[in-house]
């Protein structure tokens, strides 16, 4: 399966945690760019977090200090830890690899839910 597959998501109250999975299939995992974006209802989707194939982390500034995003080469996979979550972060969650060649692929998203 060429697209990303995204799992761990669910229902959590303000101030809980929640670690989303992300498997994407390939021999050539370890140069794929990884990242996580999201898109709550009636807005843009944005990015969230990513990781290079080096292992360099970026943020946006509303996740910076509560996620975490990390990559395990050996398991294909790359992970979210969410933090303190907040019912702002309520949306859906999407993984993203990026080729060396500049392809994108998407999944198909996992949905988050933070109540108050």
């Amino acid at each position: 399966q060429v697209q990303p597959v995204e799992s761990g998501g669910g229902s959590v109250q303000a101030g809980g945690s929640l670690r989303l999975s992300c498997t994407a299939s390939g021999s050539t995992f370890s140069t794929y760019m990884m990242a996580w974006y999201r898109q709550a209802p009636g807005k843009e989707r944005e990015l969230v977090a990513l990781i290079t194939r080096s292992g360099s982390t970026n943020y946006a500034d509303s996740v910076k200090g509560r996620f975490t995003i990390s990559r395990d080469n050996a398991k294909n996979s790359v992970y979210l830890q969410m933090n303190s979550l907040k019912p702002e972060d309520t949306a859906v969650y999407y993984c993203r690899k990026t080729l060396l060649s500049g392809i994108h692929y998407w999944g198909q998203g996992t949905q988050v839910t933070v109540s108050s």
